[in-house]
């Protein structure tokens, strides 16, 4: 066992940087101070997930976060969020760097999440297995709060709407869509239209379809398109996943744009794509994902479609409060339980108080800041860019002084 003395003061931690092809090859070494190494670097995830949990060290063993959470929980999460969310971090905390775009996807609900990992534990599916639709028990309500210019797709658009995008675009593959929404305009059709394009992926004409339906959209650009920006989506999605349905299915789904310090919440059953950019990124601690396009890995159907929530609605935008005298400090709430967000730039004219309670994770985005803990016994931590740290819930109140920009994660 830790010894609990260790948890007064903030760990400095080392983070997972996952690889996947969609990954941005310059933005998260920037952000870190690091040199790029000509990979993608798609995500850097700072928490406990067991896939790829932080680590820190204690005394002179390298430690996962999870296994501190869990062999210290109350030291670590306070009494309220142990109580809540048992001997875990409820949250996962990621840097997402975009260079393309990512797959089309749905989150589960708690219900489905736990229902879907039993019944995978039970038909004898390992963790690795690409076969799998659900990693673990939880659902994955996100927000992303924007770094740079961020691009993405969230949320069906009404089916008059869809109708009016798709008027005058040949194929097969836009006229089953069209076809059922005229039958039926309400959730059955929406469902009936979506489940038209994600069964096409079975099918040997599917590619060819695509072409014919992507030469109209870009003769349409090239005619001055009344819907210039999903159609421009269109003919980008299609260049990054050739034959792949989902390019087709953007045209259901809105569009939206980000500025930095702007951000967008997906709770689950939203059908959503991230398409570019760098941004901070928050979730329940899950990586469950269910995908329905613009990837080459499984796409389960039936999964999928149970998941998915087929209202029209436009991307969900988080409450933000500010504070401080300039307002420099920015707080991100959203209807979930396990995370807030707080990011603040720092200066020497005045301090920053941080979220008092619980398990914090602080990552230094720019600048060099001092960390103050009420109870650290070692005097204030020096941070500079790229450095993280996990505050457990017994380190007590966090003030910032320095000069610098800062994200912390918490639990409302």
């Amino acid at each position: 066992m830790l010894a609990v003395a260790q948890f007064h003061a903030p760990l400095s931690l080392t983070n997972t940087i996952q690889r996947y092809d969609w990954g941005s090859v310059e933005a998260i070494p920037h952000l870190l101070g690091s040199e790029p190494d000509g990979g993608p670097q798609a995500e850097l995830w700072l928490g406990a997930h067991t896939s790829a949990p932080s680590v820190s060290v204690i005394g002179n063993e390298d430690v996962a976060l999870d296994r501190l959470v869990r062999e210290a929980p109350v030291q670590t999460l306070g009494h309220r969020v142990a109580e809540q969310f048992g001997p875990r971090l409820p949250y996962l905390m990621k840097v997402l760097a975009a260079g393309k775009a990512l797959s089309l996807q749905v989150h589960p609900s708690p219900r489905q999440a736990r229902e879907g990992f039993a019944r995978e534990n039970k038909a004898g599916l390992p963790l690795s297995s690409p076969k799998r639709s659900f990693k673990d028990d939880q659902h994955k309500p996100e927000m992303v709060v924007a770094l740079s210019q961020f691009e993405g797709l969230a949320g069906f658009r009404t089916p008059r709407t869809i109708l009016d995008v798709l008027d005058g675009l040949p194929g097969d593959l836009v006229d089953g869509v069209r076809a059922a929404l005229l039958r039926d305009r309400s959730h059955d059709g929406m469902r009936e239209a979506f489940n038209h394009l994600l069964s096409a992926r079975a099918s040997d004409a599917c590619a060819a379809d695509i072409r014919i339906t992507l030469d109209s959209v870009r003769a349409r650009l090239a005619a001055g398109s009344p819907f210039e920006r999903a159609d421009r989506t269109v003919v980008d999605l299609a260049e990054q996943h050739p034959g792949d349905p989902g390019a087709i299915a953007s045209l259901m789904l809105n569009r939206f744009s980000l500025e930095p310090g702007e951000a967008a919440f997906t709770p689950a059953g939203v059908v959503h794509a991230y398409l570019s950019g760098l941004g901070i990124e928050i979730m329940a601690s899950s990586d469950n994902v269910l995908r329905a396009g613009l990837t080459t890995k499984l796409v389960d159907e039936e999964n999928l479609v149970d998941c998915t929530v087929f209202a029209p609605q436009q991307p969900s935008i988080p409450e933000m409060t500010t504070a401080g005298s300039r307002g420099q400090v920015h707080t991100y709430r959203v209807p979930v339980t396990e995370f807030a967000l707080t990011t603040a730039d720092v200066d020497p004219a005045e301090l920053v108080t941080l979220p008092a309670t619980g398990p914090r994770i602080l990552l230094c985005l720019a600048g060099e800041l001092k960390l103050d803990a009420d109870r650290a016994e070692d005097g204030p931590r020096r941070l500079v860019q790229g450095d993280s740290v996990f505050v457990p819930h017994d380190a007590g109140n966090l003030v910032l002084s320095g000069a610098g920009h800062a994200v912390c994660a918490w639990v409302p």
